[in-house]
């Protein structure tokens, strides 16, 4: 069944209008061990996807109704945030050009290729997988912060934009006794065990 790292539990949603290409997809991905799940049409796909699902969509270019690039501009707007794969037929590039800079991982000429098509998806789903990882971890840190005092956050930032305890005295006019006070409660509400993994969760939150 398994056929490479299958860790990442993400689904692959295959939205093309081609019955035959879906089916042909559907075989070769499943026979990794991947999950499958096909979508005749974009607007199938918008009314059946909920949002927070994880794994990638192959996405054919051109399609009756709303096209591949149509739905790759709704993503957002339904909360949906999946790797993108192009699914492109050989008089379509330009449109997989302009689908990539409108934040599309990657896109595949028809005829695909199986192993590169493969690859695309592993590629994808290890994105998507390490993405939703940040937004937890982010959130994570975010619901730490919202516990600390409006002075433990002053301390917090200054301190994490590397000021040293006196200088941080001086400009809230507080001893410098009183900064280490507020910094020991920073350190233990946010559960950091050093200066460093302090900066690091300040740097996660602002890269955000």
């Amino acid at each position: 069944m398994n056929s490479g790292d299958t860790s990442n539990k993400g689904v692959v949603f295959i939205v093309d209008d081609d019955e035959a290409m879906r089916n042909s997809l559907r075989w070769l991905i499943e026979s990794v061990g991947r999950t499958v799940e096909t979508y005749e049409s974009a607007r199938a796909f918008l009314d059946n996807h909920y949002p927070g699902r994880s794994g990638c969509l192959l996405l054919d270019v051109r399609m009756p109704g709303m096209s591949g690039l149509e739905l790759q501009s709704q993503l957002e707007s339904h909360d949906i945030r999946l790797p993108v794969i192009i699914l492109t037929g050989h008089g379509d590039v330009g449109m997989a050009v302009k689908a990539m800079k409108a934040g599309a991982l990657d896109f595949i000429e028809k005829p695909i290729d199986d192993e590169l098509l493969l690859a695309a998806i592993e590629k994808a789903l290890t994105e998507d997988a390490e993405k939703r990882e940040e937004r937890a971890s982010r959130a994570e840190i975010l619901a730490r912060m919202s516990q600390l005092t409006k002075r433990e956050s002053q301390v917090m930032e200054m301190v994490t934009n590397g000021k040293s305890n006196k200088e941080i005295a001086a400009e809230l006019n507080v001893s410098a006794k009183t900064v280490e006070a507020h910094r020991a409660h920073v350190m233990e509400k946010m559960e950091a065990g050093s200066l460093a993994e302090l900066v690091r969760m300040a740097m996660i939150v602002s890269a955000a």
